[in-house]
C-alpha cells in the first residue's frame, strides 16, 4: 500500500462532512482501538458524543497499533475522495443496489464510505483507474496472426485463472501473491491493471520511545492496454521479468497462446529523414494543433560508439532558416517532439526509441499520438489501419 497519509482527514471539519452515522459505522469494527486512544465511539442512534477533534488526532497520526484493515480502508476512502473518485464511483454503482441505497445528499467521502462498506472492490477498482494518468512510458508488442482473431472481454474465470498464473511468479520472485486484474473498456481499447506486491521493504520507525524496524511490502500497478484493430499490446511495468510475464500470460488467457505477442512492435524514425517536416504533418488528426521536433539523437557506431544529440526550440525551422537538413548517415535512435493539443494551454513532450518504447507526458494522450504515428509512418507495419 502506498504512504499512509490521510490529507483528506486532516481537519475535523472534513469529518463533519460525513453522515454521522456512517462515520461511525465505518469506524465502529475497531472501536476497542479507538477507545485504547481515548476517544469513546458513540452509538449510531445517538445524536451527539463524538469529539470529531481527538477523532481527528487519531487518524493522522496512527501507530503500531493501529489495526491494519482499518489502516487500509481509510487510505483507500481517503485517496477516492476527490471530485474525479465522486464521479467515479457514481458511474461504477450506477443501476445497482448500492446506488439506490445511497442518499443524493453524499458528500465525497461520505459516498466513498458508504461504498466501501457496501462493496469494497467497488473502491479498489476505482483507486486502481487513477493510475492510468500516471503512467509515462510503453513498451509494445504485436501478434502475427492473420487475420487477427475475435477480441471478447475476459470472463471472472479467465480472469481467476490469469491471477493464478500472476501468483505463482510472483511468489516466486518473491513479490507475494495475491495479484488483482482490473479490466476497463475505453476509447477502442481495452485497459488492464495489474496489482501486485513489490518485494519487502524496511523502514525505520520509532515506537515507544525506541528505534525499531517496520516491514512492509510495497504496492505496485503495472498497466496494459490491448488494441483490437492491430492486434497490439502496451504494457508499463518494472522488470524485463514482469513484462515477459504480462506478455506470456495475457496471450495465453486471452487468446490461448503463450507466444500470441511473440513479435516487438517498433518505432521507425527515418521518415524525419525521408520527408522531412512533412513527417510532422496532423492537420488531418483530431486534437492535435501543431507539431515540432525538439530533439534527435544519431548512432554513429564506429570503436567508441559514437551518439550525436542535436536539440532546438523548433529543429525544421532552424534547418530551413540555415538551408540544412538532417545529416544523410547516422542511424536516428531517438526522437522528442513537443506537441500541442487542443484545448491545452502548453505543448506536452512524447519521446520515441526506434526500438518498442515511446514515453508520454501523460497517457491520457496516448490514442491520440499513435494516430498520427501510424499515419506519418513512424509505426512499422501501421499501414492504413491507423484510419479506423
Amino acid at each position: 500500500m502506498a504512504t499512509f497519509n490521510l490529507r483528506r482527514f486532516s481537519k475535523p471539519e472534513m469529518l463533519r462532512r460525513i453522515d454521522r452515522k456512517h462515520l461511525i459505522a465505518f469506524l465502529e469494527p475497531h472501536a476497542a482501538y479507538f477507545s485504547a486512544r481515548g476517544v469513546e465511539l458513540p452509538p449510531v442512534q445517538q445524536e451527539d458524543g463524538l469529539d470529531y477533534n481527538a477523532l481527528s488526532h487519531i487518524l493522522l497520526t496512527p501507530d503500531g497499533s493501529t489495526p491494519d484493515d482499518l489502516a487500509e480502508a481509510l487510505f483507500y476512502v481517503n485517496e477516492v475522495s476527490t471530485p474525479e473518485g465522486f464521479d467515479s464511483i457514481q458511474d461504477e454503482i450506477a443501476g445497482t443496489d448500492i446506488d439506490v441505497e445511497i442518499g443524493e445528499n453524499a458528500a465525497p467521502a461520505d459516498l466513498a464510505i458508504q461504498v466501501w462498506m457496501a462493496d469494497r472492490e467497488v473502491i479498489e477498482k476505482v483507486h486502481a483507474e487513477q493510475f492510468f494518468m500516471n503512467v509515462r512510458s510503453f513498451e509494445y508488442f504485436k501478434t502475427k496472426k492473420n487475420p487477427l482473431p475475435d477480441f471478447v472481454l475476459p470472463s471472472e474465470e479467465t480472469l481467476a485463472a490469469l491471477e493464478a498464473n500472476l501468483d505463482e511468479w510472483f511468489s516466486k520472485k518473491r513479490r507475494g501473491k495475491y495479484s488483482k486484474v482490473f479490466v476497463y473498456p475505453k476509447e477502442g481499447h481495452t485497459w488492464f491493471l495489474v496489482r501486485h506486491g513489490k518485494p519487502y521493504a524496511r523502514e525505520a520507525v520509532i515506537k515507544a520511545g525506541e528505534s525499531t524496524s517496520q516491514y512492509f511490502r510495497p504496492e505496485k500497478f503495472d498497466v496494459l492496454a490491448y488494441n483490437p484493430v492491430i492486434g497490439e499490446i502496451r504494457m508499463n511495468a518494472e522488470t524485463k521479468g514482469e513484462k515477459e510475464l504480462y506478455r506470456k500470460k495475457f496471450g495465453l488467457h486471452l487468446f490461448g497462446n503463450e507466444e500470441f505477442f511473440s513479435e516487438r512492435s517498433r518505432f521507425d524514425l527515418e521518415p524525419l529523414r525521408q520527408i522531412g517536416e512533412e513527417a510532422l504533418l496532423c492537420d488531418d488528426v483530431e486534437g492535435i494543433e501543431y507539431v515540432r521536433l525538439k530533439e534527435v539523437q544519431f548512432f554513429w557506431g564506429g570503436a567508441h560508439k559514437d551518439i550525436e544529440i542535436r536539440r532546438s526550440e523548433d529543429m525544421f525551422a532552424s534547418l530551413r532558416d540555415r538551408d540544412k537538413t538532417l545529416p544523410a548517415g547516422g542511424k536516428i535512435v531517438k526522437a522528442s517532439f513537443q506537441i500541442k493539443f487542443d484545448g491545452s494551454k502548453t505543448p506536452r513532450s512524447v519521446t520515441l526509441s526506434s526500438g518498442n518504447r515511446a514515453q508520454f507526458k501523460r497517457d491520457g494522450d496516448a490514442e491520440v499520438i499513435e494516430r498520427w504515428l501510424g499515419l506519418r509512418g513512424f509505426i512499422v507495419g501501421a499501414g492504413g489501419v491507423s484510419d479506423e
